[in-house]
């Protein structure tokens, strides 16, 4: 655990960056403080080697403690009044309102895993929410859709046949937990998922707009949207977790979404995504 730790910490630029420009810091800090108190009490002698130690260790410690890969991050703004969150765990063991992706055409079964994997999080949302009652999840889903304009059949594509715009939100669920069932990748006939940046901004922009009607300003978890089957090809998981952060933020300035975004990064993903990274992008917004 603790070398994997150091590895995640001196692996990247900013942890390498963050740990010695710290350590250079704390070393002038302190060898600044030893040469006032040496010029204000100079009768008092100083045990070399036990002062190197200290401060080398203080060093090690205060750098290893700002460099540090953390499982979670977080940052209130003061205008808008708002919470961003990032979080290492469970989707669904978070409280809260929760972000469910989908393909354009509400696809459900999981039969073979063909059209819809078992281990995304359409999948785990139908098994743990659902009880893998997929009739329940389809007679919601549909009730929720009824009033979308624009839907499109589809004769060819194996399952469910309706394909509705990209962006098309539907809100399952009560007042206590809602579920924001967010359409943001195109299912193509042959099963293959495929979505865009544009794609993905658009879906966001339409979330928004759904919390801000339904969510009654309660915390909204999200995972990483685009970064298992449905992949943006051109942004990597980190890249996606920072365009759902900015999306948030930039509409929260706009017109109040929630109090509070809480973004899940999947335990599987930790290691992939730079945690210092994103402090540091939190912080330029």
């Amino acid at each position: 655990m603790i070398f994997r730790g150091l590895v995640l910490m001196l692996g990247t630029r900013r942890g390498a960056v963050t740990f010695f420009g710290t350590a250079l810091a704390t070393f002038g800090l302190l060898g600044g403080l030893i040469q006032v108190y040496a010029a204000l009490w100079p009768k008092v002698g100083f045990n070399q080697p036990a002062t190197v130690a200290v401060i080398v260790c203080a060093m090690v410690a205060v750098a290893t403690y700002r460099a540090w890969p953390r499982r979670s991050l977080r940052r209130d703004f003061d205008l808008p009044d708002i919470g961003v969150a990032v979080r290492v765990g469970d989707l669904f063991d978070e409280p809260g309102h929760l972000v469910v992706g989908f393909s354009d055409t509400f696809d459900t079964d999981m039969t073979d895993g063909r059209i819809i994997s078992p281990r995304s999080v359409q999948g785990q949302f139908l098994r743990r929410v659902y009880a893998g009652d997929r009739a329940r999840l389809d007679a919601d889903l549909d009730r929720a859709l009824a009033s979308v304009v624009g839907g499109q059949e589809t004769s060819d594509k194996p399952g469910k046949r309706c394909r509705f715009p990209m962006g098309t939100v539907a809100t399952l669920g009560s007042p206590e937990r809602h579920y924001f069932c967010v359409a943001y990748s195109y299912l193509r006939d042959n099963l293959i998922a495929k979505s865009t940046v544009d794609d993905l901004w658009t879906a966001l922009d339409n979330l928004w707009d759904a919390v801000r009607e339904f969510g009654q300003r309660k915390t909204l978890v999200i995972p990483v949207i685009g970064s298992d089957l449905a992949r943006v090809g051109s942004l990597d998981r980190e890249s996606l977790l920072k365009l759902v952060i900015l999306s948030f933020v930039a509409n929260s300035r706009e017109q109040d979404v929630c109090k509070e975004l809480v973004v899940v990064v999947h335990r599987d993903d930790y290691e992939k995504i730079d945690m210092l990274e994103v402090r540091a992008f939190l912080q330029t917004l």
